[in-house]
Order: structure tokens, then sequence, then C-alpha cells
């Protein structure tokens, strides 16, 4: 079925209603009567098949109409496998949210970027925990900040209701690039306040100071460090 769906598209041979056609070859046109432009292709063996018939007049190319399906059935086969399917893939994170869980949630989230999938990540803050809602947004702003080697924000950190959310688009593949020696020292000096923070928190164990108020003090030494880049 698709096959004649393909054949429908083009007019060959004595299918060409024109009285004259530009015939088409690797850097060459030349005008000429159809009758001409057919006996010339049956001459080589080939097909006279009309690519252009819009156009004044009719362009045509003298080829392998068999092969030309295949070439334009296997290309066609090749764009679609080619356009990825883009989902939205949720990350949800609660006022008291833990590094390791963090963590765990920051993994998934590389995954559905490198898949090519757009993330959208939240806060959700039940009851009193509203509150916390500054604290919920420095976590989101590190959650991008940990990302952007992958994705690009869309959507800065934004409260609707008891959510606040953000959202990430994957980056398009743009080969690997050598790193700097002073971006290679950034990125080590932010590793390791990362982990500091992490260390910290798991010391203090304070619910309301934990986690959200270690990664503001966080947030503003990868500021710091990002400035001095």
């Amino acid at each position: 079925m698709k096959n004649d769906k393909m054949k429908m598209q083009y007019r060959v041979n004595e299918q060409i209603r024109a009285r004259e056609v530009r015939v088409v070859s690797e850097g060459e046109a030349e005008v000429m009567p159809t009758r001409k432009a057919l006996d010339q292709a049956r001459s080589e063996g080939l097909d006279l098949v009309e690519i252009s018939p819009n156009a004044q007049p009719p362009v045509c190319r003298i080829i392998d109409y068999s092969k030309f399906l295949y070439q334009q059935k296997k290309h066609q086969k090749e764009m679609k496998q080619k356009q990825v399917k883009q989902e939205v893939k949720e990350i949800r994170f609660g006022p008291q949210t833990d590094e390791h869980d963090y963590q765990f949630k920051l993994k998934h989230a590389q995954e559905f970027l490198n898949e090519g999938n757009k993330v959208r990540a939240y806060v959700f803050f039940r009851g009193r925990s509203i509150l916390f809602k500054e604290q919920g947004e420095v976590l989101l702003l590190r959650f991008a900040n940990d990302l952007e080697e992958l994705g690009k924000v869309e959507q800065m950190p934004k409260l609707e209701g008891k959510k606040m959310f953000l959202y990430l688009a994957p980056k398009k593949a743009a080969g690997v690039q050598k790193k700097s020696q002073q971006r290679r020292d950034r990125e080590e000096a932010e590793s390791n306040a990362k982990k500091a923070i992490a260390e910290k928190a798991e010391t203090e164990g304070n619910a309301d100071n934990g986690l959200f108020a270690n990664a503001k003090n966080g947030a503003d030494v990868l500021s710091k460090l990002k400035n001095e880049d």
C-alpha cells in the first residue's frame, strides 16, 4: 500500500503529458521534447521520471524508477527513525527531601534528558510547609544547576497553588568540547562545595535547618564560584 501511494506521487514515462520537459542530471539541465527524452531513457535502459510537475516546463530525471522508489522509501524510514517522540517526565520533591533522595531523583532526571525528554520538576508543599517556599525555590535552582550540562531552563521556579514548578528541556548534542583548566577547577570546587553541603546536612539532621538551609548556602557558594569564572 505504501509503495502504491509513493508511485502515485510521480509520473513515469508515458504518464508524462507535457510536450517538453527539462531533463536534469548532475550539473546539467536541458529542455527537450518529451518524446526525445523518452527515447533517450529507453536507449539507456532507464525511466523518465517527473520529479517537479509544477515547474515550467516540468523537471524530469532519467533514472532507474524502481531503485528511485527504494531510495525514497529508505530515506523516509530514516527520517521517521530520527523523529524522537518527546515526553515530559515529572520529578517530585517534598519539602524535606534529603540528600540521598535528591541524588536519586537527579540521576533519573539525567536519564530523561539524555533520552531527549523534557523534565518538569516540582516541590509539593503540604499544609504549613508552604512557609518554606523560598527554600523550595533554592532546591529547584540547585537542581537546574546540577543539570546545566544536559538541560536548559524553559521556566524558572514558579509557584502554582501548592506546587512550585521548574521546566527543563534537553540540550542538543553539540559534540564533546575540551574543558579549559579554569573550568575544570571550577567544577572541582563546585563538587567539593556540594559534598560539604551534604555532609553538613547529615550532621545537623535538623528538619527546619536541614537540606534547604544548606542548599541555600550551597547555592550562594556556587553562585560565587560562577561569578569568579
